[in-house]
């Protein structure tokens, strides 16, 4: 990855999502030595299965992003309804600015404008106005999409990988849903290295790419 990004700013639309999207990337992007920062803009309180604390996707995005490597202070969590960003585009937007303003990240990571839940689609389109002067990828959550374009592969170690699945451990509240599957998170890895030349990489969308 180009040395000259070196301030990434991860969009999540729930937490967990930036985990499963690119959590070997930040891990990657951490141990090169990159200030990465994370923004979810929903802790989904309404959706939180019932024999869990209301606000423990706060504790476990917390707990996620730090196994990745990301300082605390880097963490930002905004707090939309879950399924309502659409109509709240115009504040989104505005806390959008706000961090671009206070981060002007060199990379802004993104969903895929194609993802078709309702809230993805909303931070990713947002995110596209907001920063649509920065370099921008998107990343890959495959059971949202029915298409998604390969266009960059970032290599990742195997100890990424792992680290990718600690973090996401973390959310135990979530461990229900089969995309929480170790295989399934591992295969994809290894897919797309075999798909790029590598052990293992993440697979990305390119929106903008200034060099």
């Amino acid at each position: 990855m180009d040395k000259r990004f070196n301030k990434i700013l991860v969009l999540a639309p729930h937490t967990d999502d930036g985990e499963f999207g690119c959590g070997g990337t930040i891990n990657k992007f951490v141990e090169e030595g990159r200030e990465v920062y994370y923004a979810a803009f929903s802790s989904c309180r309404q959706s939180v299965p019932k024999q869990f604390p209301e606000d423990i996707l706060i504790t476990e995005v917390k707990a996620a992003t730090k196994v990745l490597g990301i300082p605390p202070e880097n963490l930002m969590i905004f707090d939309y309804d879950v399924r309502t960003f659409n109509y709240k585009r115009q504040e989104i937007l505005d806390d959008m600015l706000g961090l671009k303003k206070l981060i002007n990240p060199d990379l802004v990571f993104i969903p895929s404008l194609s993802d078709v839940h309702q809230d993805h689609a909303t931070i990713a389109n947002e995110g596209l106005r907001a920063f649509k002067w920065n370099s921008i990828f998107c990343y890959e959550l495959p059971w949202n999409t029915s298409q998604f374009n390969t266009q960059c592969f970032i290599s990742l170690s195997e100890s990424n990988v792992d680290t990718k699945l600690e973090a996401i451990a973390e959310y135990a509240s979530q461990g229900h849903r089969p995309y929480s599957s170790s295989e399934f998170i591992k295969g994809l890895a290894k897919v797309r290295g075999v798909q790029s030349g590598n052990n293992y990489a993440e697979a990305f969308e390119i929106i903008r790419l200034s060099i």
